[in-house]
Parts: structure tokens; C-alpha cells; sequence
């Protein structure tokens, strides 16, 4: 499979100091900028936001 560069590969990190992360992919063309979304940190044991790094 060809590497899409449309739908890069993004590392969300918590904001709440743990270090945890996810990894997912995006659309660079419907959001351009950085995406936040709010979802479970294991570590913390609670819903925090995770931002997207670059």
C-alpha cells in the first residue's frame, strides 16, 4: 500500500503529564491545524484531552 500524504500518521499526547499516547490519522485537508480530542488516559484512570504533536 502506497503511503497517503493527505492521511499522515499523528501521535496524541495527554495533557495530563502521564506521558500516554495514542495513534491515529488524520485529514490535513478538513483540519489543518492541531487536533484535540478527549479521551481515556489509562495512567491517570480518567477522560483527559489529548493533543496532537508534531
Amino acid at each position: 500500500m502506497a503511503r497517503n500524504e493527505t492521511r499522515p500518521i499523528i501521535k496524541l499526547r495527554s495533557t495530563a503529564g502521564t506521558g500516554f499516547t495514542y495513534v491515529t490519522r488524520k485529514s490535513r485537508r478538513n483540519t489543518p491545524d492541531r487536533l484535540t480530542l478527549r479521551k481515556y488516559d489509562p495512567r491517570a484512570r480518567q477522560h483527559v484531552d489529548f493533543r496532537e504533536e508534531r
